[in-house]
């Protein structure tokens, strides 16, 4: 039984289907034979009792068979086995009579008698009866002729059930070629339409051994093979297309893996270099320290104070890489609760002023009050870090602009600034990691590049969106931030 289901398994879907169909119609062909042979054998058996009725009432009434041909088939009387009429004789004193009024085959007398008994007791009913003369089955049918108490006598007919028989062998027979015909050219035809019909499931299975067969691993994955053509059905015609629709995904994901791997591959690269700057700046200001150590205490201070700057320079780095990578994990290190944006603004403008007086700075406010949820110390950092990018990258005397505003459900704050602007293809890369738009300033004046990057996680981790427009002489970076329940 396993080897069968294991070899049914091994069977393509169009030949399961195929003699799964030739099975059905097997059964099928089956119960349509039993029924029709059981119907013609209650019909001829029906023609046989009429017709031995008929011969016994002629019997009964001549003491003679009619022989002539087509009486008992078709045919001459030749052909067919010769019927059987015997007179039975009860007489006193237990005595019998048979007398043979027909040539037949040898039969049993006794059982001949008993029939002819029963027909005295049984009234106007002739009783029937199978007896086999001469190795053949013959039906037998008796009625009385006479019954008197000094003379019994009872008419006995038998008649033969070979061509009945032979007709059931001969339509059992014809049923099995027609059915087996009919059942080969089924399966064969079947198969055929199966197999067109599942064409499409042929071509899916191809496309996607296709898909299998590629190396997914690569830098660069090919996966524009599609399962294409037409009909099968609806049915059909919906896997095909969410099949389509998968391997768009997997190509999708596939873009978007390798493009995060070439960008974890940048970022790795530029964290080096960034971090490599200030570790080989601090080595070399140890060495100066070291052969300064003995020269002028004035020498030593400012090449300490360096040291101290390029670790301070290289703490702020490894305390964004670090932020990042926490709103990265969705650990986002936010302690959020009820502020007011404008109170920070104000803030984050002061700072700004004292830092950097050589750039003309405005605030406007319109609303006293934006009520929000979120961490005091993060929001100051996204204008802090807005602003002194306004200051980096303009010169000096470029005025800078902080306004707040508020939207219907939002608070809005814009940083701007009268500089050169940015570039358009640079606008769409201002937010990643380590980009900078002017790679030819120095890493002590250009930043590193992570300000911007910063700024957009912290401001998604709040829920809100930062976008930014640019021309000449205008660049305006948009943060907007979720007001609290109340206020929207």
């Amino acid at each position: 039984m396993t080897r069968l289901t294991a070899a049914w398994r091994r069977l393509r879907l169009g030949t399961q289907l195929a003699l799964a169909l030739g099975a059905l119609a097997l059964v099928v062909f089956g119960l349509v034979g039993v029924v029709t042979t059981s119907l013609l054998h209650q019909y001829l058996d029906n023609r046989l009792g009429e017709q031995l009725s008929t011969t016994l009432g002629q019997f009964k009434s001549t003491n003679y068979i009619n022989l002539q041909p087509g009486k008992f088939g078709h045919g001459s009387a030749s052909d067919h086995d010769p019927p059987i009429g015997v007179m039975v004789e009860f007489s006193p004193g237990n005595n019998v009579k048979l007398t043979d009024s027909t040539v037949h085959p040898p039969v049993d007398g006794q059982l001949v008698v008993a029939l002819a008994a029963r027909a005295l007791v049984s009234g106007p009913v002739h009783p029937e009866q199978d007896i086999v003369a001469g190795g053949i089955r013959y039906r037998f049918m008796a009625a009385t002729v006479t019954n008197s108490p000094v003379l019994k006598k009872v008419a006995v007919v038998g008649l033969s059930e070979s061509d009945t028989e032979a007709t059931i062998r001969r339509m059992i027979m014809v049923n099995l070629v027609t059915f087996g015909i009919a059942l080969v050219v089924l399966v064969g035809v079947g198969q055929q339409v199966l197999r067109r019909g599942l064409r499409p499931l042929a071509d899916m299975s191809s496309t996607a051994h296709t898909v299998a067969s590629t190396d997914l691993t690569a830098n660069s994955v090919d996966l524009s093979v599609r399962a294409k053509g037409e009909g099968g059905g609806i049915e059909v015609e919906e896997l095909r297309s969410a099949f389509n629709v998968m391997i768009d995904h997997i190509d999708h994901s596939l873009a978007a893996r390798s493009a995060a791997e070439q960008r974890l591959r940048q970022f790795v690269a530029d964290a080096s270099h960034e971090l490599r700057t200030p570790l080989t700046s601090i080595r070399g200001y140890a060495d100066l320290f070291a052969y300064a150590a003995a020269n002028e205490p004035a020498e030593r201070e400012r090449h300490l104070a360096r040291m101290r700057e390029e670790a301070g320079r290289m703490s702020l780095l490894l305390d964004d890489l670090l932020l990042l990578a926490r709103l990265d994990a969705a650990e986002a290190p936010l302690r959020p609760e009820p502020v007011d944006l404008v109170e920070i603004a104000v803030a984050a403008a002061d700072g700004f002023q004292a830092g950097h007086p050589d750039h003309p700075f405005t605030l406007e406010v319109e609303p006293s009050a934006l009520p929000l949820v979120g961490d005091p110390m993060r929001l100051r950092q996204v204008l802090d870090n807005l602003l002194t990018n306004a200051a980096v990258h303009t010169d000096a005397g470029t005025p800078v602009w902080l306004r707040l505003r508020s939207e219907p459900g939002w608070a809005v704050a814009e940083v701007a600034d009268g500089g050169p602007g940015i570039s358009p293809e640079n606008q769409a890369r201002v937010f990643d990691r380590f980009y900078r738009v002017d790679d030819s300033r120095t890493r002590r004046s250009g930043g590193t590049g992570l300000g911007l990057s910063v700024v957009h996680s912290l401001v998604t981790a709040h829920g809100g969106a930062v976008t930014l427009q640019s021309r000449p002489g205008a660049t305006v970076f948009t943060v907007r931030l979720p007001l609290s329940a109340g206020q929207v």
